[in-house]
């Protein structure tokens, strides 16, 4: 609607231009010329301003709905309006960098081949040209045995046993569905990659298929060994992959149990793209196999992180103070008391948190008093005189403590399990 407004706008107005331009044209060839520059034509509209009178108003006009666009665009996408007044658009084309470095000669199915994507995960090297769904061209390369490190693989024609199978695929312009061959033997292949920080393999590919597939590649690849992504140094969370929501739930369990010894469990395949992922996460938290509920959002700015996610950051282990003999006994309890997976926001109440407080300790609460208060933070222990301690961090501002009585207290809830 806001684009429609905008572009009636502008025709309005140069429609009104038009229209006065002619109306010079009609009062004189002079007047006609001259109105052509911005300068007479000001001045034609102050000499005749009865001829050039409807013109700037039909121009008039249109400045009405091209307003309302350009406040509809700004209210809904400010982002947008930003660049189209910058005049960005104007502006050519910087060719897109590839993140792989991939230097192939030769053909797939008779085709010039040169792929922009490509990967070894679990054992499956993919090259692919084309970003659609089904690839325009793509090879295949399924590993029998993977390991981490370096990968070699020499194959000749007259190998026998248990050898890596080859796929070529290819999409022609008039078919709907891409045409596949595999084989598993009487090829010719050597593979030589060197695992280069942090998740890519680079080195050698040659590759020669019997001559009725008309394959023949030989060059430099470069590949990605996970479905990570990297961006100045650190892992893009604006990419989609199982790998990314994999990496940001072991960041968040690290730094809400304050633990390095977490080990999530593999999460299974998505389906991209997605804005929030409702998850049970299974996990090893000090080796403590938990199941836990993660909700994960995907912010414009942030990329992928796990909701309402307000733990700091966990110290460097160079930085990390020493710890008194009674921190580290209650510590190791720690374990016990975590590696509960039933939910505890199921038989929760104020009793049982009088009962048993370690067992909550550094919870998120939310607290209501009888006056009808509330009062929301992490649940920090009890003091001397039987208060409820809940602190809450309030960004660059500090924290804000609150002692509750529990007879003060009408409802308290536990806000995470």
């Amino acid at each position: 609607m806001d684009a429609l407004l905008i572009l009636g706008g502008l025709l309005l107005i140069l429609a009104g231009l038009v229209w006065l331009v002619m109306r010079a044209f009609a009062t004189s060839l002079l007047w006609g010329w001259a109105s052509l520059l911005p300068p007479f034509t000001l001045l034609y509209v102050v000499r005749h301003w009865r001829s050039a009178r409807p013109a700037l108003l039909l121009s008039g006009l249109g400045i009405i709905p091209l307003v309302v666009g350009v406040a509809l665009l700004a209210s809904k996408d400010a982002q947008r309006l930003e660049a189209i007044l910058s005049l960005q658009w104007l502006q050519p084309e910087t060719p897109v960098q590839a993140d792989l470095a991939i230097d192939l000669r030769g053909v797939l199915h008779g085709r010039e081949f040169s792929p922009k994507q490509a990967e070894l995960i679990d054992g499956v090297l993919s090259l692919r040209e084309g970003p659609d769904f089904f690839a325009q061209s793509e090879l295949l390369i399924r590993l029998p045995t993977v390991s981490p490190g370096p990968v070699r693989v020499d194959v000749l024609p007259s190998d026998e046993g248990v050898l890596p199978e080859v796929e070529v695929s290819w999409l022609l312009p008039e078919q709907e569905l891409p045409e596949a061959r595999r084989l598993s033997r009487g090829y010719t292949l050597h593979l030589d990659l060197q695992p280069v920080p942090p998740n890519k393999l680079v080195g050698d590919l040659h590759l020669v298929l019997p001559a009725q597939y008309k394959t023949t590649l030989s060059g430099k690849v470069e590949l990605f060994s996970n479905g990570l992504r990297y961006r100045k140094g650190a892992v893009d969370r604006q990419f989609d992959s199982a790998d990314t929501l994999s990496f940001v739930i072991e960041d968040y369990l690290q730094r809400r149990f304050a633990t390095r010894k977490v080990q999530v469990l593999p999460l299974g395949n998505f389906s991209f793209p997605q804005q929030r992922i409702d998850l049970n996460v299974q996990a090893r938290i000090n080796g403590e196999l938990q199941q836990l509920p993660v909700l994960l959002e995907k912010q414009d700015q942030r990329g992928w992180q796990v909701a309402d996610d307000r733990f700091p950051v966990l110290p460097t282990v160079d930085a990390a103070p020493a710890v008194p003999a009674k921190t580290v006994i209650s510590a190791a309890a720690m374990p016990e008391r975590v590696s509960r997976p039933l939910d505890r926001r199921v038989r929760f109440s104020l009793e049982g948190l009088l009962r048993s407080p370690s067992r909550y300790q550094n919870l998120n609460m939310r607290a209501t008093t009888e006056r009808g208060n509330s009062a929301e933070g992490r649940f920090q222990g009890i003091d001397q005189e039987g208060r409820i301690v809940l602190r809450q961090r309030m960004g660059a501002q500090g924290e804000v403590s609150y002692n509750l009585l529990p007879q003060e207290i009408s409802r308290i809830e536990l806000l995470e399990p």
